[in-house]
C-alpha cells in the first residue's frame, strides 16, 4: 500500500491568527492539498488556540465529508481538549478517521516526546476504548523504542506514530544510518505486535524518501511545518506533488 500523506495545516492557522482578516484560509489550504493528491488532513488544536481553533476543526470535518477517500486526523492530548472534539464531531456524524494521542503539556512549544506506557497506560486505556466506541482509530505518539510497541498494542492502540525529530536532526550526519536503523526496528516491532505504523515530526523533502525506503510497513506520514514552509515558495499543489514524489521515490527503491 502506498504511504499516505496527511498534511498538517496548523501553520496556516498560525499565520491567519496574526490578523483578523480570515486569511490565509485553513479550509482553502486543505482543499488545494487534497485536490493535488494529499491523502488526508491533520490538525492539532491546542487548548490555548495558538493556531487551529475549534471552528477550524468543525469546518475541516465538514470539508472532509466531500472527500470520502481522504482521512481526517486530529492530534492532541486526550486528557486536555482532544476527546471533547471527537465526541462533538461524532455527535454530528463528522467523526475523524483517526485520533493521534500526543503527551503534550498545555504550554508545550511543540511535540517533543512519546508516551511512557509504564506510567500512562492505565489512564489511556479507557480513552482509547471511548474512541473505538465512537468509531475512531487511535494512534499513539511514540518514541522509536521497539520494546514499547507491544505495550502500545496491549493498551488498545491501533497504530503508533513514530516521533521522527531525532532522525531529522541526524540527517546528513554520521548518526543518520544508526537513527534509520532505530526507526526500522521500532516499526518492525510495531508490525509484529499487530500495530499500524505512522510517522511524523520534521520530515521534509530532503529526508522523507530515505525514511520511506528504510522503515517497513509505513502507512502514513503527517507533515506540517516543512510542508507549509515549502508551500510559501512553491504553492500548495506543487508542494503536495513534491512530497508525493518523495514518497514514491522511497516506495520504489
Amino acid at each position: 500500500m502506498t504511504v499516505q500523506l496527511s498534511v498538517n495545516v496548523n501553520k496556516v492557522a498560525l499565520v491567519r491568527n496574526t490578523r483578523h482578516l480570515g486569511i490565509p484560509s485553513v479550509t482553502r489550504a486543505a482543499t488545494l492539498c487534497l485536490q493535488a493528491g494529499a491523502h488526508g488532513v491533520t490538525v492539532h488544536p491546542r487548548p490555548d488556540g495558538r493556531h487551529i481553533r475549534p471552528q477550524d476543526v468543525f469546518e475541516l470535518a465538514a470539508l472532509m465529508k466531500q472527500w470520502p477517500r481522504a482521512e481526517f486526523n486530529i492530534e492532541g492530548n486526550p486528557t486536555q481538549n482532544l476527546l471533547d472534539f471527537i465526541r462533538a464531531l461524532a455527535g454530528r456524524d463528522m467523526r475523524p478517521q483517526q485520533a493521534t494521542f500526543v503527551p503534550d503539556s498545555e504550554s508545550q512549544f511543540t511535540s517533543d516526546h512519546g508516551w511512557s506506557l509504564s506510567r500512562d497506560a492505565e489512564r489511556l486505556r479507557p480513552l482509547i476504548a471511548e474512541c473505538h466506541a465512537l468509531g475512531v482509530r487511535v494512534s499513539l505518539f511514540m518514541d522509536p523504542m521497539p520494546d514499547q510497541m507491544a505495550a502500545a498494542r496491549a493498551v488498545g492502540a491501533d497504530r503508533v506514530e513514530l516521533y521522527t525529530e531525532p532522525y531529522a536532526a541526524a540527517w546528513g550526519t554520521p548518526d543518520q544510518a544508526a537513527q534509520l536503523q532505530r526507526y526500522a526496528a521500532a516499526a518492525q516491532a510495531a508490525l509484529d505486535a499487530g500495530l499500524g505504523v505512522n510517522a511524523g515530526h520534521d520530515l521534509n523533502r530532503d529526508n522523507l524518501a530515505a525514511f520511506v525506503r528504510a522503515v517497513p510497513g509505513l502507512a502514513e506520514v503527517s507533515i506540517g511545518h516543512a510542508f507549509i514552509a515549502d508551500a510559501l515558495e512553491l504553492g500548495y499543489a506543487a508542494t503536495t506533488q513534491a512530497y508525493l514524489a518523495c514518497i514514491a521515490s522511497g516506495d520504489k527503491s
